[in-house]
C-alpha cells in the first residue's frame, strides 16, 4: 500500500516511521508546494493522501483524483475556515475536536472520517505537537479500518482567517486575555502577540501566568511601516478553499 503524507511543518515528518510501521504501508513524505501535483501523485499511485498540516490550496485535480484527507482543529461543521486554533481560543474554547475529513471544493465541508478530542492548553507550538500525535493515531485508524466518511451534520459556523495586526495586545481587557493572545501565537511561523510603544515594537513569547501578572520573553525591534508585521507570517495565508488542512494551521 502506498500512502502520501503532505505537510509544511517539520514536526509531522517525525510521525512517518510509526505510521509506516503500524500500517505496513510505503510512505512518501512531501513538504514542498511544487511537489503536490496530480502528476507527482500519479507516479506514486497512493491509496491515501493525508494533509496533517498544509498552508496552501490543494489543486482541484489532486483532491478530485486522489483520496485526500485533511485535518481541521474544530468540531465541524462548527468552525469552518481559517486560523481555527486562534479563533477557538479568543472565543474562550479550550477543548476541541480534531476532525478528519475528505477534501472537497467547499471550505471544510467534506464528509467526516472521524473526530478525536484535543486540549488547547499550552503554547501554540505545544498544541500543534499534541495535535500531530492525535492526527498520527487518526491516520493509522483510517488506514487500518479503511473508513468511509459520512456527511457533516448541523449548521455550519464560519471562522475568518486572522491577520497579524489582530495580535495587538492593546486590544485585550484582562490578564487572562493577554495570556491567551501570547500563547495562541507562540509557534514557529506565526507573527507573535505584540505591543507598539512609540518607535518600538515589542513581541511576546514564552508566557507564564500568575493570578494577576504575566512573565514573558520580549523581543524589541524598531517598528516597520505596517503595525504588527515585524515578525513572522500567518500560517494559513493562502487558505481560500477546502483544499487545505487546518489542524495543524
Amino acid at each position: 500500500m502506498q500512502i502520501v503524507i503532505v505537510s509544511n511543518r517539520p514536526w509531522n515528518e517525525n510521525i512517518v516511521p510509526e505510521v509506516q510501521a503500524r500500517t505496513r504501508a510505503q510512505i512518501t513524505y512531501l513538504s514542498r508546494r511544487e511537489d503536490v501535483t496530480c502528476e507527482r501523485l500519479a507516479e506514486l499511485s497512493p491509496e491515501w493522501v493525508f494533509f496533517p498540516h498544509w498552508s496552501y490550496i490543494i489543486p482541484a485535480d489532486v483532491y478530485e483524483n486522489f483520496r485526500c484527507v485533511i485535518f481541521h482543529m474544530t468540531d465541524l461543521p462548527y468552525g469552518r475556515g481559517g486560523s481555527p486554533l486562534q479563533n477557538l481560543i479568543v472565543r474562550g474554547v479550550y477543548e476541541t475536536q480534531v476532525t478528519a475529513l475528505r477534501c472537497v471544493q467547499e471550505i471544510d465541508a467534506g464528509p467526516v472520517y472521524m473526530k478525536r478530542p484535543l486540549s488547547l492548553w499550552g503554547t501554540a507550538e505545544e498544541i500543534y505537537l499534541r495535535a500531530a500525535e492525535v492526527i498520527k493515531e487518526m491516520m493509522i485508524s483510517i488506514v487500518r479500518d479503511n473508513l468511509t466518511p459520512v456527511p457533516q451534520e448541523g449548521e455550519p459556523v464560519m471562522f475568518q482567517r486572522r491577520h497579524p495586526k489582530e495580535g495587538d495586545l492593546s486590544a485585550c481587557h484582562s490578564i487572562a486575555e493577554v495570556f491567551d493572545y501570547i500563547r495562541m501565537l507562540d509557534a514557529d511561523g506565526y507573527p507573535p502577540a505584540f505591543l507598539n510603544a512609540g518607535p518600538l515594537h515589542l513581541a511576546f513569547s514564552r508566557a507564564s501566568r500568575t493570578t494577576d501578572s504575566i512573565i514573558a520573553d520580549v523581543c524589541i525591534t524598531m517598528r516597520t511601516t505596517d503595525v504588527g508585521t515585524n515578525h513572522g507570517k500567518e500560517d494559513d495565508d493562502e487558505k481560500e478553499n477546502s483544499g487545505r488542512s487546518g489542524a495543524s494551521r
